[in-house]
């Protein structure tokens, strides 16, 4: 069915609706695909539904001006919690309400989920908000991890773990909510990526970890599956028939790539230019490490709120070993920047790009480190309509020209943290004047941006045509604008 490419994007088909058993499904496909007469597409339309496009059936009014427009984006990209039925489809089914981000992408989604929820706060949205974060601890203790979204075709992957960011999101300014609520999820996420860390021997890996020659274990992302995706079937097969790479370690590195939200990008490949070679779990990413620090340093805290001293003690002295590393292997004297770390190699890596930001959105930069960041982001990053995501042209979505909301974000923050206040200004008013330039061109607010040329009406490159709706844009945009 997908390498038939009867549909043009295809997850429309992994999305689809049987209509009847899967048994009875592949009875009658058994019977009938040797038949003369057989069409694959007749056959799939009868047995199959389409999931529908919320999106279409919205129709934006510029005139009432942005915030109205977020306003009302955010009940058309509402679902509620999801029935479940005796015949199955590959949703899997969520017990509270929850934001997607719109278009294409019509489950939740797990980083995205974070920057959506920087605008529900904002807009005062904190049960949605509560709802989403429920629904994912509940993802955690079904399955022991948050896949990249509520499909069955996600489980073997995660995404960014920013459940630890949401959390202290929530309970932020909010006496309801403490950090030690969500302590048992916390923690299984915590096992989910560190799974066999404990045995490994130094300088090899296993699943999430890595442990280097000096005994630090570090994280890489790591997609179970070794097959083309699902929802991207006939574009991994074919991709496959072009690499020198044994076609599983090749699956696996798109896969992998896919978990850490950048598919794709020349950030991970070897020759910083060809999909071909990609190297996903040769590379310690830098933005994936302070991410567990961050969760490191989460889990201390709601032992602390639940009294348990010892193993917040054990989880402070796990962030601080992690600190030490990121400083160690992630600072790129040569650069002057944050890169991530090709363990194989035993080398930085020579791609330089916006994930250089996360060690100052978290704090863990020096000052010194932090100024040389700034200055680079400035002088190779900053465009008319905001930063760029690598300093690489490629046709992949996850380099120039294009840009992206998440990424606004965590450099403005960032530089904020570390008061380069002019230059995160800057950012902002060119990423927010953009966002509106273009919804007054088109009544939409898109997935991302071309930030070199302004007068484009969104970014482009990647697998898929641009989406519009669009979660994480909005969620940045009104957290910016207020």
């Amino acid at each position: 069915m997908q390498l038939a490419g009867i549909y043009p994007d295809s997850k429309s088909f992994a999305d689809a609706i049987p209509k009847r058993t899967s048994n009875v499904i592949m009875e009658a496909y058994a019977k009938q695909k040797d038949l003369k007469e057989f069409d694959l597409k007749k056959f799939v339309n009868e047995y199959f539904s389409l999931p529908e496009n919320h999106n279409a059936l919205y129709q934006s009014d510029i005139s009432a001006g942005i915030e109205k427009h977020l306003d009302t984006l955010w009940k058309v990209l509402e679902r509620s919690p999801d029935q479940v039925s005796d015949i199955k489809t590959s949703l899997l089914p969520l017990p509270k309400p929850y934001i997607v981000p719109g278009g294409r992408f019509r489950e939740i989604y797990y980083w995205d989920s974070y920057f959506t929820m920087l605008g529900l706060k904002k807009a005062g949205k904190t049960k949605i908000m509560k709802d989403m974060i429920d629904n994912f601890a509940y993802l955690i203790n079904t399955y022991g991890f948050i896949p990249n979204g509520n499909r069955s075709y996600y489980l073997t992957r995660s995404q960014p773990p920013f459940f630890a960011s949401m959390v202290q999101l929530l309970a932020e300014n909010n006496p309801d909510v403490k950090i030690s609520d969500y302590k048992e999820a916390l923690e299984k996420e915590y096992n989910f990526w560190m799974k066999g860390a404990e045995t490994l021997a130094n300088g090899k890996a296993i699943n999430h970890s890595v442990k280097m020659k000096d005994g630090t274990v570090l994280n890489r992302y790591y997609d179970a599956g070794d097959q083309p995706r699902e929802e991207s079937y006939k574009e991994d097969f074919e991709a496959a028939k072009k690499t020198k790479q044994i076609p599983s370690v090749f699956l696996r590195n798109v896969r992998s790539a896919a978990e850490s939200g950048w598919d794709f990008s020349s950030r991970w490949f070897a020759d910083g230019e060809n999909f071909s070679q990609i190297i996903t779990t040769d590379i310690l990413p830098v933005d994936l490490n302070t991410l567990m620090y961050n969760l490191e340093k989460t889990i201390q805290t709601a032992n602390l709120e639940a009294g348990d001293l010892k193993k917040a003690s054990l989880f402070l002295a796990k962030a601080q070993k992690r600190k030490t590393a990121i400083l160690k292997y992630f600072w790129n004297d040569k650069q002057n920047f944050f890169t991530d770390y090709n363990w194989k190699m035993q080398m930085p890596s020579k791609q330089v790009t916006l994930a250089a930001l996360f060690p100052l959105y978290f704090k863990i930069a020096t000052p010194t480190q932090a100024k040389f960041v700034s200055v680079k982001v400035e002088q190779d990053f900053l465009k008319s309509g905001g930063l760029i995501t690598t300093v690489k042209t490629t046709k992949e979505q996850w380099d120039s020209p294009n840009a992206w909301a998440p990424l606004q974000w965590v450099s403005i923050q960032g530089l904020h943290n570390y008061g380069y206040d002019k230059l995160a200004d800057t950012i902002t008013n060119r990423w927010v004047n953009l966002n509106i330039a273009v919804f007054k061109q088109t009544g939409k607010l898109m997935e991302k941006y071309n930030v070199v040329n302004a007068d484009s009406k969104g970014g482009g490159g990647g697998e898929y045509p641009l989406q519009d709706g669009f979660g994480w844009t909005n969620g940045v945009l009104l957290k910016l604008l207020k």
